[in-house]
């Protein structure tokens, strides 16, 4: 049975996977640590953090693997994007490199936002849309972008940026409202149970400017929100249920700029079941499953197999 290993050193994650040509996988991660109160990482400490976890989470994944693996592949840069580049990346990069010289199997380089999107194929099942046209969301910490994404002889699959965030990221947008409201970094999780709270009904109206969205005004709307003595679960459920409406309009955008087309989204902020049941009832949509959703290496092993010749 064939094996292929997949590394991704993000920003905020270390992870380890092996995709078996049998459709099974197995993944290992960890989050990075963020001090209490501080709203990310400076890029030396990732990478710092990166080389004393890859050895532990890497044993944990490899651990009873009895052969080895056909091919390893390594997430080496944010996006397809010329220019593209954090330093986080070369992390997992140069351990690619060392297991390739090291069993003399083939080293794959992919971007971390194309193991966004192959991991939410995997995780819902559709690895079949990945030889065709679609639409893919990568909305996350670091990023809000629309893809268009076709079949790719080089990459496996080719996206090109088709709308995005002018300021904020969503996933930055929840971290800094959340970390405000005296939640621990990355707060997307708590925030949506606080935001849960609420049953008051929430109104939003969206930036948008063609198809691209804006999040700094929500952001000092929710500051403002704070001064005014409002409660903590209506702040969360106002932000939140921007980054929703925001979304559902720039979808909405894009399908009506280039036509129907299957719509994927991925990244660690659709991990939220308040925006995933909004964009549910305007959209027949696909969504990675949670586990799949936030920073993994699972898609770069999937991208692995295919580019290998070994999917079955």
């Amino acid at each position: 049975m064939a094996s292929f290993l997949g590394i991704d050193t993000s920003n905020y994650t270390t992870s380890v996977a092996v995709y078996t040509s049998d459709g099974t996988l197995k993944q290992a991660k960890k989050l990075l640590p963020v001090k209490s109160g501080e709203i990310g990482l400076r890029q030396n400490d990732a990478v710092f953090h990166h080389v004393n976890r890859l050895p532990d989470v890497f044993g944990e994944v490899v651990k009873g693997l009895v052969e080895i693996p056909d091919a390893v592949g390594v997430s080496v840069r944010p996006r397809d994007e010329y220019g593209s580049y954090m330093p986080c990346f070369t992390v997992g990069a140069s351990f690619g490199r060392m297991i390739d010289e090291l069993l003399n199997v083939p080293c794959y380089e992919f971007s971390h936002q194309a193991g966004h999107i192959a991991a939410g194929l995997f995780s819902a099942g559709r690895l079949d849309l990945m030889e065709q046209k679609f639409l893919a969301f990568h909305v996350s910490g670091g990023t809000t972008e629309v893809l268009l994404v076709v079949p790719d002889e080089l990459n496996v699959i080719k996206t090109k940026i088709v709308a995005k965030t002018l300021d904020l990221t969503a996933g930055q947008l929840i971290d800094r409202v959340g970390v405000a409201l005296g939640l621990n970094f990355p707060a997307g999780g708590a925030l949506e149970k606080l935001a849960l709270c609420c049953d008051e009904a929430i109104k939003v109206t969206p930036t948008l400017k063609g198809t691209d969205c804006c999040f700094s005004g929500v952001e000092n709307s929710c500051a403002r929100m704070k001064l005014d003595q409002e409660r903590n679960e209506k702040v969360a459920r106002f932000c939140i249920e921007h980054v929703g409406a925001a979304l559902e309009a720039m979808c909405r955008e894009v399908l009506r700029k280039f036509g129907e087309m299957p719509v994927v989204f991925v990244g660690g902020v659709m991990s939220n079941t308040i925006i995933k049941r909004r964009l549910s009832l305007s959209f027949n949509v696909i969504f990675g499953e949670p586990e799949f959703s936030s920073d993994n290496a699972a898609g770069v092993s999937v991208l692995t197999s295919i580019k290998a010749g070994g999917l079955q």
